[in-house]
């Protein structure tokens, strides 16, 4: 093979990767996928560019943290790959803090600054760093990009980045950031080609996953965004809860004697869908079930959706076009139907054929929204940016 370079997105439990020759006009993928199960039961499993899988294996237990996963994961690019020169890495970086809102090729001093803003993605990234720092370590001399998910917000207004809170309490760095810029940024680059019509004007993308959260586009650029200080505010989730009364935490602390921990686990990872279904977080799951509380959770998952797609238009001024991406805006026409019926206030009306077949385009011609289904794509993003700073397109 060419020379290629990497895209990692490194967690707590898993390392996801892909692999793109270099380009003669732009980045070709040659193979994704991840290393899960890190520190219980380690597999890694590559699929190639079309999509099937051409390597599925139990790795050995000692893959017990990120670093032991990057290893093995080097290992396979050499066998898979022989001779073929890493030319760059790009990795996810969850925040950049008020500092770094555009990629940076990654020194060490810059690598400690990033470390500084762990408490304020406690979750993300001390993982994210952690892959960067292994690299540093095992090869010095291949270039690594950071690509920030709180970068494409940063031009906000300040009004739309405010916490309203003393600004002494402010001044350590408590602000809206908004999160998932890499997705925004993508759908925002395709935008003209997919669909010119909307592209120069006032869009809300709905992405929605496991992770979920909306932006409002004016041509192009975010000027707001549902998801705040950290990635709990905003649309309801898989395991978080999204918008909630500051003096539910309080009572956790004051009348429940939560310790601080306990209400961490709480927020990110027993709440939204799992702890209104009580069931699972897998929207799936929830749409083939017929117990109440699954359908609860299903309708407070819509009608937030709806609720901050009303006040994203506002924002607006009005929308000329919606858009939905991530794993449940892609692939469940279902909760697409139910959003859209739910915003038809606003003049979005749906194709319900083009809506079963996935879209692209999925509103009907006399719709006064042009509504649309455009898959995320953050790892080629994070690849263009990539080759970019490091003079590789």
């Amino acid at each position: 093979m060419e020379d290629f370079a990497l895209v990692l997105n490194a967690g707590s439990s898993s390392v996801k990767f892909c692999v793109y020759r270099r380009p003669q006009k732009k980045w070709q993928l040659e193979s994704s996928g991840q290393i899960e199960g890190i520190g219980t039961s380690p597999r890694l499993c590559a699929k190639d560019a079309q999509g099937g899988i051409f390597a599925e294996s139990r790795l050995d237990d000692s893959v017990s943290d990120g670093r032991a996963a990057l290893d093995a994961l080097a290992s396979w690019l050499r066998s898979t790959y022989g001779n073929a020169r890493l030319l760059g890495v790009g990795h996810r970086v969850v925040h950049g803090g008020t500092k770094y809102a555009d990629p940076v090729v990654v020194t060490r001093q810059i690598l400690a600054e990033l470390y500084e803003l762990i408490p304020l993605a406690p979750l993300h990234q001390p993982y994210n760093l952690a892959a960067i720092e292994t690299l540093f370590e095992r090869r010095p001399d291949v270039p690594q990009v950071a690509c920030f998910d709180t970068g494409f917000h940063q031009q906000h207004a300040q009004v739309a980045k405010i916490v309203p809170l003393p600004s002494e309490v402010r001044k350590c760095g408590l602000q809206r950031y908004g999160f998932h810029g890499l997705s925004y940024e993508y759908v925002a680059s395709v935008l003209p080609e997919l669909a010119p019509e909307i592209a120069k004007g006032r869009v809300i993308v709905a992405h929605l996953g496991s992770g979920a959260s909306m932006c409002a586009l004016k041509a192009g650029k975010s000027v707001d965004t549902t998801l705040g200080f950290t990635a709990l505010d905003g649309l309801c989730m898989g395991t978080r809860p999204g918008a909630l009364d500051p003096g539910v935490v309080l009572y956790l602390f004051q009348n429940l004697a939560l310790s601080p921990k306990e209400v961490e686990t709480i927020l990110y990872k027993k709440s939204g869908l799992l702890g209104i279904s009580g069931l699972s977080n897998d929207m799936r799951d929830l749409l083939a079930s017929q117990q109440p509380e699954s359908r609860l959770a299903v309708d407070y998952f819509v009608y937030r959706a709806a609720k901050e797609i009303g006040a994203l238009a506002a924002v607006l001024g009005g929308i000329d076009g919606l858009v939905f991406t991530a794993g449940i805006g892609e692939k469940s026409a279902e909760i697409r139907r139910r959003v859209c019926e739910a915003s038809s206030w606003l003049g979005v009306e749906l194709d319900a054929e083009a809506n079963t077949k996935g879209g692209p385009r999925i509103s009907a011609a006399r719709s006064a929204v042009s509504t649309w289904v455009i898959p995320t794509n953050e790892e080629l993003m994070i690849a263009r940016h990539t080759g970019t700073l490091l003079g590789l397109i």
